[in-house]
């Protein structure tokens, strides 16, 4: 939404008032940068210098690697069968054809098919693989044109609340590419997201946007003003004005690299249930952390056997405070982080263990759906 404002004045007695008043705001804007005067043979017209001008440069800059995504799908009921069609979006992120959407756009699909920006239909499409612990899947087309605009991807762990963003998207699954802009409005989110089944998928560390998404917008990405993606738009919080949630990209960062390195959708793994703390569970715990993954479960040991963390010592009620010096707290949790590596990588974990600060090692590995 805008939010105007206006002022009145009064007549005779203040009209020279008024006159220097105005003239006084149109110098400090035109001091300000945020407009410019600009002649022409014909006319003076009035040019919006910085805002307008960057958010259409982005706009022109991404959208070339933003594509639609139409699903069909088939549902058998005896004898009879019925298809369905569905819409999202997705963003090219390699010029040999891969791109990035969401899990719950491609889910259950006989067939899916891309419009590129230019309107181009492709069918050469294939799922490659979804990731199993959150909403991202990954296509490919498979004769790609040479031509193929790659995104850019930014760093999600550095976006600030309040920093200008945009989405772009397939609105509606009608108007492809469509543009909005907003501001990051929180990091670190958690939510329940639903897509119509009984049961809905838990994702976290999720940035919130008041830029406009709508049905059809998921798997397109939100990008900073700086043409760079620092998000996959996900989910929109239903019965709510201005609540959308993006993943982070650094969320994907691990699963893109080892899938243009291998052609596999393979997630780093590192094997150990947690909480993550704050200064109010770390009161009530009396722990000597505010901010961290404790290792804690009530089911059992929080440490899976012969996991990456096995194999590296780490062991009940220790607290990870970082992750290769990046520290652990409610806008970058733990599962982020690791996130941003591939298996096989090595990272190393800053532990508190019995009040001592240590540092351990591990290998990452490949998860594997049990």
């Amino acid at each position: 939404m805008v939010s105007e404002k206006s002022s009145a004045s009064r007549f005779f007695a203040t009209v020279f008032f008024c006159f220097v008043a105005s003239f006084l705001g149109s110098w400090v804007f035109l001091s300000s940068g945020l407009v410019s005067l600009k002649n022409t043979p014909s006319t003076n017209s009035v040019v919006v210098s910085t805002d307008e001008q960057a958010t259409s440069k982005v706009a022109k800059e991404v959208s070339p690697s933003v594509v639609s995504v139409t699903t069909t799908s088939i549902t058998s009921n005896g004898y009879f069968q019925s298809t369905s069609q569905g819409a999202g979006t997705g963003v090219i992120i390699s010029k040999d054809g891969y791109i990035l959407t969401n899990k719950h756009v491609v889910n259950g699909a006989a067939q899916v098919s891309i419009v590129m920006n230019d309107g181009t239909v492709r069918k050469d499409v294939k799922l490659i693989g979804v990731d199993p612990l959150n909403d991202l899947a990954f296509l490919k087309i498979t004769n790609p044109p040479k031509d193929l605009v790659a995104a850019k991807l930014g760093n999600s762990n550095t976006t600030k609340v309040g920093q200008k963003v945009l989405a772009i998207g397939n609105a509606l699954g009608e108007f492809k590419n469509s543009v909005t802009s907003g501001i990051i409005s929180g990091k670190g989110r958690p939510i329940t997201a639903q897509d119509g089944s009984v049961s809905g998928e838990s994702l976290d560390n999720l940035l919130q946007t008041d830029a406009a998404i709508n049905p059809g917008n998921s798997g397109g990405p939100l990008v900073n003003l700086g043409g760079e993606v620092i998000g996959i738009n996900t989910a929109i919080a239903a019965d709510s004005q201005g609540i959308g949630f993006a993943i982070p990209i650094n969320a994907a960062k691990g699963l893109i690299k080892n899938l243009i390195a291998s052609g596999k959708v393979e997630r780093a793994y590192l094997g150990v249930a947690y909480l993550t703390l704050t200064p109010e569970i770390a009161e009530r715990l009396n722990l000597p952390a505010s901010q961290g993954a404790y290792l804690y479960d009530a089911d059992g040991s929080p440490v899976i056997a012969n996991s990456p963390a096995a194999k590296a010592g780490l062991a009940s009620k220790d607290i990870i405070v970082s992750v290769n010096g990046v520290d652990i707290d409610n806008d970058n949790g733990l599962s982020l982080l690791t996130a941003g590596y591939s298996p096989g990588d090595k990272v190393t974990l800053t532990v508190l263990r019995d009040g001592q600060k240590k540092n351990i090692e591990v290998t990452l590995e490949a998860y594997i759906v049990r």
